[in-house]
């Protein structure tokens, strides 16, 4: 039953129900001023039970941020924090509404799951127009959350539900095949290990075998308890309906975006490290969608910091109150393009008018028979060959003789032949200092997260020329074309985007393996993640289904020199030219 009271200085109504078109009732949590009045509205549509506490449900991360950023932390008692959603606390006294939808078949919401299906879409559109419906709202509505909160900001914006506002995507993804579920054609584990540890763990109908509200003493996953067997039938088997669909079909098109329909006003916030699941997504939103009125953030550090720190808050509470709120604080006149540019020893801001940036020298670095990334190809005919699933090889380039700054997408071009009918490389940008030891960055999750990855499965090398830019290769992914074993092919691989400044006297490699990226440090553990992090953090490649012995097993030989000048193409951004001091003015004497 929906209950409201007020405390901590908000109305809060709890358990709100929210009738959907086939008779399902989702609940949701909704945080309001207590003074009269019309507000705009912040909603969030997932999976993670709005009653869970963020202290609770994701422990260490809670921990490691509190510590590290105590203006996360200030100025609310942070009772009312959960995982990936604005605190309350810090919104509804600026004069907004957040509501919280736990959603279908998750938290206190009954129903199927079925992450990022057109019914959850439906659902979270028509949320958004009972919100705007409520004798408290004024009639706007913004998404605002992290992750899957941004994911399906994009694909319920495709639907253009006609109150909704203005979206803030922080750290998302878009497309449900080449964002999240297969990098270059090859399956992440990622998507099978979640559901696991961060949807069954509070999905509705554990009842009593589930978590208590810390708020309200009320069971986090509704007040029945169900069976395992009633329980798995009220759930999709989420992972193998992705390893059941192994090319961008129709499956996978229901859950993505139609960029062509995304009008709305939004921010797309990306973070350099995220790698595997959550930059490419606000980087293609931003250069994709068809809204007139966006805007692009990239940052690093972890996934969730960035979001609840003051940098963050005050950014996003612009945004939304020129556009819930129609004031005039100048959001309009913000540059397109916000920038934190990764250092070895931190960020420095920087504002641009695009993406990628007009200026950028696209520079080829060759990668060469002797291991090296040069200016010139080589000229002589000559291969090298690795383990298939193995570490491959690694082309240093020399040590760069002044601070070189890389900022955008990256593109390689391969030439390479298989033992077998098929193979999978992993292309990895890494960073080293002059004493040769490899300089790594704390990312979106793993605390040693190497520059930028890609990724390419080969018998999916073919090239959709509609999209295809010189530095993001766009692979159609709707049909296998297998290798013959020892004939050469051409790969066009995309690496996500990324931002270094590469000091003077340090050196960068690109590795080309066969498997996913290693550091040779300690593994890192969070509590909501199944295994320790070895630097690709959770987003993994090694389902043996996917990568079956017979096929993947085999030789990969790279080829050099005439015929075959295999190359990395870098974002190079030119130092600016010191503009010339102006000459005093003499005065005229009287």
């Amino acid at each position: 039953m929906a209950q409201s009271e007020i405390r901590d200085g908000m109305r809060i109504d709890w358990d709100v129900p929210i009738a959907m078109d086939d008779g399902v009732v989702l609940r949701a949590d909704v945080y309001r001023p207590t003074r009269p009045g019309k507000v705009p509205a912040i909603v969030t549509y997932g999976p993670y039970a709005k009653g869970l506490a963020f202290q609770e449900g994701y422990k260490t991360a809670w921990e490691i941020m509190a510590k590290n950023h105590p203006d996360v932390t200030a100025g609310s008692s942070n009772k009312y924090q959960n995982w990936e959603v604005v605190d309350p606390e810090k919104w509804v006294p600026d004069g907004y509404a957040c509501v919280r939808v736990d959603s279908r078949g998750a938290g206190r919401s009954p129903g199927t799951i079925d992450h990022f299906s057109p019914r959850e879409t439906q659902d979270f559109h028509d949320c958004i127009e009972w919100i705007a419906r409520q004798d408290w709202c004024n009639g706007k509505v913004g998404i605002n959350g992290i992750s899957y909160y941004a994911m399906n900001s994009w694909a319920v914006a495709s639907r253009q539900p006609p109150h909704l506002a203005a979206v803030c995507a922080w750290e998302g993804a878009a497309d449900w095949y080449r964002d999240s579920t297969h990098h270059g054609g090859i399956l992440s584990t990622f998507w099978a290990n979640w559901y696991d540890m961060q949807v069954k763990s509070v999905q509705h109908g554990l009842g009593a075998r589930g978590p208590k509200s810390a708020v309200t003493g009320d069971l986090v996953c509704g007040p029945e308890t169900l069976s395992d067997a009633e329980l798995a039938a009220n759930r999709r088997d989420f992972g193998n309906d992705i390893l059941a669909h192994p090319l961008d079909d129709g499956w996978y098109k229901t859950r993505s975006p139609r960029w062509e329909r995304v009008k709305v006003p939004f921010l797309s916030a990306a973070n350099w490290g995220g790698q595997g699941l959550h930059p490419r997504g606000n980087f293609e939103a931003f250069t994709r969608a068809a809204s007139k009125r966006k805007w692009l953030e990239a940052h690093g550090g972890t996934h969730w910091v960035e979001f609840y720190t003051d940098y963050g808050v005050g950014l996003q509470k612009r945004f939304f109150a020129y556009f819930l709120k129609g004031e005039k604080n100048g959001w309009d006149k913000e540059p397109k393009v916000r920038l934190q540019v990764r250092h070895v020893d931190g960020f420095r801001e920087r504002f641009e008018n695009e993406w990628p940036l007009k200026r950028t020298r696209w520079t080829k670095f060759h990668l060469r028979p002797d291991l090296t990334l040069a200016a010139k190809p080589a000229a002589k005919k000559a291969t090298h060959a690795f383990a298939a699933l193995g570490d491959g090889l690694t082309f240093m380039s020399a040590p760069v003789t002044q601070d070189t700054e890389i900022t955008g997408p990256i593109a390689a071009r391969l030439f390479v032949s298989s033992s077998t009918a098929d193979a999978d490389l992993f292309l990895v940008l890494r960073l080293f200092n002059p004493a040769g030891k490899e300089v790594a960055f704390q990312g979106a999750l793993d605390p040693h997260t190497p520059i930028a990855q890609g990724w390419l499965r080969a018998s999916h090398r073919r090239l959709d020329r509609r999209l295809t830019r010189r530095w993001r290769p766009y692979h159609t992914h709707d049909k296998v074309e297998p290798l013959q074993p020892g004939r050469k092919v051409t790969l066009d691989i995309e690496l996500w985007p990324t931002s270094i400044v590469v000091p003077k006297g340090w050196r960068f490699g690109l590795s080309v393996r066969g498997r996913d990226y290693e550091h040779d440090g300690p593994a890192a553990a969070l509590s909501n993640m199944k295994h320790p992090m070895r630097g690709c953090g959770p987003f993994l490649h090694n389902d043996p289904r996917d990568r079956p012995a017979a096929l993947f097993r085999g030789e990969t030989t790279l080829y050099f020199g005439a015929g075959a000048a295999p190359y990395l193409l870098l974002p190079v951004i030119p130092v600016p030219r010191a503009k010339p001091a102006k000459r005093p003015r003499r005065r005229k004497s009287r």
